[in-house]
Order: C-alpha cells, then sequence, then structure tokens
C-alpha cells in the first residue's frame, strides 16, 4: 500500500466512505420494515416481493450499465448513482404515513425500482474503477472496501433500530439517507476524473453472453447467485423467525448485525488468500459449505430435533456472514482473471462486462432470496425454507470440485504473475522464486485466443505460475 499514488488514495478513501453510507441505507430497514408492512395490512410475500425488485431491477440494469460504461462515465455513473440512492431511501421514510394496503405496496416497489437503478449504477461503476486503478491487487482491493461496507451493515441496522424507537419509522431513513447524500457530494468533489484514461478505449467487442460462455465464469455466476439468495432469504425472514424470541427492535437490529460484521471482518482475508496464496475456487468451495452449515443450524433444519434458540442463531449467522464472504470476494477475483485469460482485453470495457456480470448475478439472487423466502415461510415454515439455501450450495461446491477435478490445468490458469522478458529468458527459476510462484514459466502471444493478454500489440508476455 506504501506504492499507491495519491490518485488511489484519494480513490480508496472516497469509496470507503462511499461503501459505508450505502450499506447503512440498504441494510437500516430489515428489522422494521416487516413489522410497519404487516401492520398495513401486507403478508410476508407481499413485502418479501418489495425486498425483491430491488434486486430485480439491478440485475435487469447492471448489464446495461456494464456495456455502456466507456460512453456514461465511470465517475458521472457512480455519483449519480450514490445520490439516487441517498434521496430514495429518504422518500422511503414517508411511507408510513400511507394507510391503504395497496397504494402502500405498490408506492414501495416504486420508490424501491428507482432506488436500484441508482444502486446498479454505483456498484457497477466502483468494480470498475477497482479493477482499472489496483490491477495487481483486484481480490485484496475489492475485500477492504468490502470490510467498509459490512461495517455499514453493523450501523445501519443498530442505528436503525435506535432511532426507530427513538423518533419512529421516518426518523431512521431521513437522518442516514441525507448522511448518504453528504458522502454524494464528497465523491464528487474527490474522486478523480476518468474521462481521460478511458477516452481512448474503444467500445468492447465482447458481451455478457460471450462472458457467461466461459465455463469458469458460468459456475460463478451461479455461485454469486446462491450467495445472494441466502442473504436476501434472511434479509426478508429472519425478523419473523426471531419474532418468538421477543427482542426488541434494537436487539433484532443487532441480529442483523452479526452476519454483516463478520463478513466486514474476514474480507481482507479473503482478498489476500485469492490474489496471493491458493486458487479462489478453493475459497468458493470451502464458503458454499460454511454456509450450509449456517442454515442447517439457523432453522433448525428439520432433521434436527433441537429448538430453536438465541446462541443458536447468533453461531448461525456468524458461520453465514463467514460463508458468503468467502464466496463472493472469491468469485469476483476469479471472474475478472477468467475473463483477461480467455482472450478478453483488459480494460474499461471488460472491467465494465466482468462488473455489470457480477452485480446482475447478485442482485438475480438477491430478487430470488426474499421474493421465494417470503413464499416458502408462508407454506412450509422457516425450517423447511431453510433446506432450498442448504441444497443451492451443495450445489456450489460440488460443481466447483468437478470443475476443478476435471479440467486440465494449463500454464496461467491458476495464479500468475508476469515478469519482465529479460528475466524469463536469462533465469526462469529465479523468476519463480522472486514473485512466489514455483510452476515454471512460459510466454503467450497476443494471437492466441487463450493467452492473458494486457497491451495491444504483437509481442509476447511472460508469466510464471
Amino acid at each position: 500500500m506504501g506504492k499507491y499514488t495519491r490518485q488511489q488514495w484519494l480513490t480508496l478513501i472516497v469509496f470507503a466512505i462511499a461503501d459505508f453510507c450505502s450499506a447503512v441505507c440498504v441494510s437500516l430497514q430489515a428489522p422494521f420494515y416487516p413489522m410497519m408492512a404487516e401492520s398495513k395490512g401486507a403478508t410476508p410475500t407481499q413485502y418479501g416481493f418489495v425486498f425483491g425488485v430491488f434486486e430485480l431491477t439491478v440485475f435487469i440494469v447492471s448489464p446495461i450499465y456494464g456495456n455502456y460504461l466507456n460512453k456514461i462515465g465511470p465517475k458521472f455513473m457512480f455519483n449519480a448513482g450514490i445520490f439516487t440512492t441517498a434521496t430514495t431511501c429518504i422518500m422511503f421514510g414517508f411511507l408510513d404515513r400511507v394507510n391503504d394496503t395497496t397504494a402502500f405496496i405498490g408506492l414501495s416497489f416504486a420508490i424501491r425500482i428507482v432506488e436500484a437503478m441508482g444502486n446498479s449504477g454505483f456498484l457497477t461503476a466502483s468494480f470498475s474503477i477497482i479493477a482499472k486503478e489496483f490491477p495487481e491487487n483486484v481480490g485484496a482491493t475489492f475485500a477492504s472496501l468490502e470490510t467498509c461496507f459490512g461495517l455499514g451493515m453493523i450501523v445501519g441496522p443498530t442505528l436503525g433500530g435506535a432511532l426507530f424507537e427513538l423518533g419512529g419509522y421516518t426518523l431512521p431513513f431521513v437522518t442516514l439517507g441525507g448522511l448518504l447524500i453528504c458522502a454524494a457530494s464528497l465523491t464528487y468533489c474527490i474522486l478523480p476524473s476518468y474521462s481521460n484514461e478511458f477516452k481512448g478505449e474503444s467500445h468492447s467487442s465482447g458481451s455478457m453472453l460471450s462472458l457467461i460462455k466461459i465455463p469458469a465464469i458460468a459456475i460463478a455466476a451461479y455461485a454469486i447467485i446462491a450467495s445472494s439468495i441466502s442473504i436476501g432469504f434472511l434479509q426478508a425472514t429472519l425478523e419473523p423467525h426471531l419474532r418468538p424470541l421477543e427482542l426488541s427492535p434494537f436487539q433484532l437490529g443487532l441480529m442483523f448485525v452479526l452476519n454483516g460484521a463478520t463478513y466486514g471482518l474476514f474480507a481482507p482475508l479473503w482478498g489476500w488468500l485469492c490474489d496471493k496464496v491458493v486458487n479462489p475456487r478453493f475459497v468458493v468451495i470451502f464458503g458454499s459449505v460454511v454456509v450450509m452449515s449456517a442454515f442447517i443450524l439457523i432453522g433448525p433444519s428439520p432433521f434436527l430435533p433441537i429448538p430453536t434458540t438465541l446462541p443458536l442463531c447468533i453461531v448461525a449467522l456468524v458461520l453465514h456472514g463467514t460463508g458468503f464472504g468467502a464466496e463472493l470476494v472469491a468469485t469476483f477475483t476469479s471472474a475478472h482473471r477468467d475473463a483477461v485469460a480467455h482472450g478478453f482485453p483488459d480494460d474499461i470495457n471488460t472491467y465494465g462486462l466482468v462488473s455489470g456480470m457480477w452485480t446482475s448475478t447478485f442482485a438475480l439472487g438477491a430478487f430470488i432470496g426474499p421474493s421465494a423466502a417470503g413464499a416458502l415461510f408462508d407454506l412450509i415454515g422457516f425450517p423447511w425454507a431453510t433446506v432450498f439455501v442448504v441444497a443451492l450450495h451443495l450445489i456450489v461446491g460440488a460443481s466447483f470440485s468437478v470443475f476443478m477435478c476435471c479440467s486440465r490445468k494449463k500454464p496461467g490458469s491458476g495464479l500468475y504473475t508476469k515478469i519482465h522478458e529479460s528475466l524469463a529468458n536469462s533465469d526462469p527459476e529465479k523468476a519463480g522464486l522472486l514473485t512466489g510462484k514455483t510452476g515454471g514459466a512460459f510466454t503467450r502471444s497476443i494471437s492466441d485466443s487463450s493467452c492473458v493478454s494486457t497491451t495491444s500489440d504483437s509481442s509476447q508476455e511472460y508469466y510464471v505460475y
């Protein structure tokens, strides 16, 4: 980090503030919106779709943002997105004035859709700028900023629950939405402009479909969907599941903090492991096993003859934060690396495609999660509904394990490091020692469709693995 430029430090600082404030606004409503919706006559299925429509909108618009990021401009998309998220958060706080059930649900849908359009632009632009600014530390940088998001997840439900007890439904949204507006103003003034850097880069010849056709990215996309399903599932059903324990709104807020806090705590570790130590796919497999364990306990699953207790739920939520954090960080790192390794140019257009894919698939799962959770909660109850999430993550672990066993290892397919031509020709063994890679050395030509291409000329590039 000591080698970071002034522009990189500014980018990190404003992203950290923006991620924190955005997470606060996203998470603050989970402890008390279900209660408010039920007081207006809404069912769990209906308010589950209110949570879900946000992510459905992100799923639809993220690929569009990803494809046109170069034309719109990452800074404009980032600032416009975060400002839209803030203003709609404030608007959501006045829904308690609406007493008609249909009008309450309809306005909830409308506001969440607009908020989702802003949030999608903010996320897609931020992921792309990360990949552009920190090409050698994508995983670690992404994970470090996700730590700030995790801290926001801690503050959001806790502060939201406290403000709800203090001043009712409107106060949390107005206060924390105003905080995000301040963050949006800060990013507008401080965030460097990238228009000159990206102006000369042509529109990407690739597409979201061609990206998903890569097998490694396809199973990574499924893992992202399964992971976000688990998050959305708890967002919509954790509060009614914990209702028999008779916790206060502030205590409920603390329960929603647990998985976010654990996620933020371990995210830098997963990023460092993916960048420097192990194949990201191993991290995904580990995360899937931990998430399965969490949902078996939090139900508890029907085949476990144990009652629902507060300590058991706490342990399960901590495990969940650990597991889905490993999955999300590792899949982002893996997808970016695999895209470049399969011939996509290492430029802002590819960053936009990968970011749009990650955001879109995450949103699809986050739509399915609360929507299916509300319906399953109504039909079969919480314990049996958790089996659905367990089965999804069993498929994640199995598919990644089978893929790793069946795929033939190729030079550069794992962790690779680019080296100077003179070092590669004179002493490949020394190059491996200097970079921490021991597999050997290899060269790739730009004309090779399977190469890791970072330049536009026809010269060869040299790597150790």
